[in-house]
């Protein structure tokens, strides 16, 4: 994971808490931590498009089990898992938020481990 993630501030001090409230295995903590280190920050109006953030659809190629599948990355407070809306604190979005289009992930789930390729990002 050479590039730095992009995050709108907001983002960021959510995903801060998440860890620090323990939220994360032992490992995604390791690496969200260092992730987070070397963030760029930026306002929610000079986010790039194909960034993966909140109110976002995100295709993602699950390389693991050769599987394609899309997301809809939502507030917590707005999560739906039933109209496919999940919160932005999932396992999914935090290995994936502040990536973009083509980035190939390598991630510590608690099912083990997985590489994500993320395929589109388009706005809901």
């Amino acid at each position: 994971m050479s590039k730095n993630v992009i995050l709108t501030t907001g983002i960021y001090d959510m995903i801060k808490d998440h860890v620090r409230r323990k939220k994360v295995t032992a490992a995604e903590e390791e690496l969200l931590l260092l992730e987070l280190k070397s963030a760029e920050q930026v306002l929610r109006r000079d986010l790039p498009d194909n960034i993966v953030t909140v109110n976002k659809r995100v295709k993602i190629k699950d390389h693991t089990q050769n599987k394609e599948k899309e997301y809809m990355f939502v507030a917590t407070s707005k999560k739906n898992n039933k109209k496919g809306k999940l919160s932005i604190l999932c396992d999914v979005a935090v290995a994936t938020v502040g990536r973009e289009v083509g980035d190939i992930i390598n991630w510590p789930f608690r099912n083990g481990e997985r590489k994500l390729e993320i395929l589109g990002v388009e706005n809901i």
